[in-house]
């Protein structure tokens, strides 16, 4: 029996979140097996917690959560460890601005066992020229600082394996702020199996994007200096 944690961080999305929350709870009600939708609260400013609390007492299956604001990777990680520590068989993660499909998860469910990540590839993505190009130059960068050629590293819309997971994200520094982006290239550099699907990609759907171009730079700049860094440790 197939246990799922759907992981979701969550930050200043109280215009998203009860929207969030009804479009991915089926999932795991629908798998049952002590499937969880677990939704962490990155110390959000608005009411974003509160929103969550309320829909949870009516929902079993869905458990928030709430930390001190750590920034996106941080979270993601923590959401990944806590999937682990309960257990879980599968951990699946999305964000919560509501430009992925749920719709779109049981083909990523389908392979399950067949990959150790079934992964979104966002084609066609509709988020802006901006992002696009963030994406292209980062598949240029892992390329450089890896050696490993991904199609779409960073990817909110993925599902893995636990277990090969856990062994994994060991290798990742606590509070790093591109976990996802490393885990993909984790995967890609010890050739684990992974398959790549195209997903729909919307614009945000409600609230503010806390990213910026300016933000977006100091953490590519960053980046760069970690993944030379990490890069001997995961070869």
């Amino acid at each position: 029996m197939d246990k799922l944690f759907i992981v979701i961080p969550a930050y200043n999305e109280e215009e998203n979140i009860r929207s969030i929350i009804k479009d991915w709870y089926p999932i795991v009600d629908k798998i049952g097996n002590e499937s969880k939708l677990v939704i962490i609260d990155d110390g959000s400013k608005d009411s974003t917690y509160l929103a969550m609390q309320e829909e949870a007492r009516t929902r079993p299956a869905f458990e928030p959560l709430t930390k001190p604001n750590g920034g996106h990777g941080a979270t993601v990680l923590y959401g990944y460890n806590y999937g682990i520590g309960q257990g879980a068989d599968y951990i699946f993660q999305t964000d919560s601005d509501g430009q992925t499909l749920p719709e779109e998860f049981w083909k990523f469910w389908e392979l399950r066992k067949e990959y150790a990540m079934v992964i979104g590839h966002r084609k066609g993505r509709q988020d802006g020229f901006s992002r696009l190009f963030v994406t292209k130059i980062l598949k240029l960068v892992l390329l450089i600082c890896f050696h490993v050629s991904l199609k779409d590293s960073n990817t909110p819309f993925r599902l893995m394996k636990a277990e090969i997971l856990e062994q994994n994200i060991k290798l990742i520094p606590d509070d790093y702020n591109l976990s996802n982006v490393l885990l993909s290239v984790i995967y890609g550099k010890k050739r684990l199996s992974v398959k790549y699907l195209p997903i729909t990609f919307r614009p945000r759907q409600g609230g503010v994007n806390s990213i910026n171009m300016r933000k977006i730079f100091h953490i590519g700049r960053q980046a760069v200096k970690d993944f030379s860094a990490i890069d001997k440790y995961i070869s």
